[in-house]
């Protein structure tokens, strides 16, 4: 039972983080047509930032979080309108995929030549170190916290791309552009802000994550094809497909690692070769939430 237990809660916190870096990933291909390979790129930027706030900076912790993805959205927003804006809705997918995994690699060698190539860490505030008490069992506080964190973005997220006006008019745009830019919609701006809303979804994961993630040189190529595998399964542009498709992989990944360590991540790519098996267009077909 502890066992069991410790798989449950290992693997919701692994998932949430898995979510919060992914659905930016989710929303930029199902909503804006762009295979951003670059995404994990941007994780490991708001990581890496965050280590130097902390650990250098010396800052606290909530201070060094908003710093991170503030600064990692900051450096992010030029890109867009000199790169990514020429490939929006291109039907040229292979243009899409050299331009964002060239800059993957740009963005690597750069913060392996800005901070080092090492590991790094994120020093957690005494109020995450502990554990909560959940009846006759303790969860870790940072799990915890990481859960609390999943859940508030997956219902931030719906509200925002549901029951806003900001929602509504993106979708307006990414289904008829040249309609929605007649009707006086700022398709421009929409995108620009939808861009910043995943790269800052990607600095927060890459944060709040570097206990599950570790924070290594080669992190954006590492991990990248496990953000592609939460959209893949959970239908790109589908918040609750993302969701629902990391938390399945990331509780299959842990048991998995938790009852059979010298297997590796194999049970994690067995559970997406069966899911996509079942049902090729993921759990949610690409729904827009």
């Amino acid at each position: 039972m502890e066992t069991m237990f410790g798989i449950a809660v290992d693997g919701v916190a692994y998932g949430m983080i898995l979510f919060i870096i992914s659905v930016g990933l989710s929303v930029t291909l199902g909503l804006m047509r762009v295979v951003n390979l670059a995404h994990g790129a941007f994780a490991m930027v708001g990581g890496y930032v965050a280590s130097y706030a902390a650990q250098t900076a010396g800052l606290p912790y909530g201070v060094a979080l908003v710093v991170a993805v503030a600064l990692t959205v900051l450096a992010a927003l030029p890109l867009e309108r000199l790169l990514y804006r020429r490939i929006y809705g291109s039907a040229n997918e292979l243009a899409q995929v050299l331009l964002t995994i060239g800059l993957t690699f740009v963005i690597v060698a750069g913060i392996n030549y800005l901070f080092g190539p090492t590991l790094k860490r994120i020093p957690l505030p005494e109020l995450l170190t502990g554990t909560v008490e959940l009846g006759p069992k303790a969860i870790p506080t940072h799990r915890a916290f990481v859960i609390g964190a999943g859940a508030a973005t997956l219902l931030g997220l719906w509200w925002l791309l549901e029951r806003t006006d900001f929602g509504i008019r993106l979708r307006a745009a990414v289904d008829d552009p040249a309609m929605a830019a007649a009707l006086g919609i700022r398709t421009e701006r929409l995108y620009l802000a939808t861009f910043a809303l995943g790269t800052g979804l990607a600095a927060l994961g890459g944060v709040l994550g570097a206990e599950l993630l570790p924070l290594e040189p080669y992190y954006a190529i590492r991990y990248i094809v496990l953000f592609l595998a939460v959209v893949a399964v959970g239908g790109a542009g589908s918040i609750f497909g993302s969701a629902a498709a990391a938390l399945a992989l990331g509780i299959v990944d842990t048991a998995g690692k938790y009852l059979i360590p010298n297997f590796g991540e194999f049970f994690f790519y067995a559970a997406l070769i069966l899911i996509l098996f079942r049902w090729p267009h993921g759990f949610f077909k690409g729904r827009a939430a």
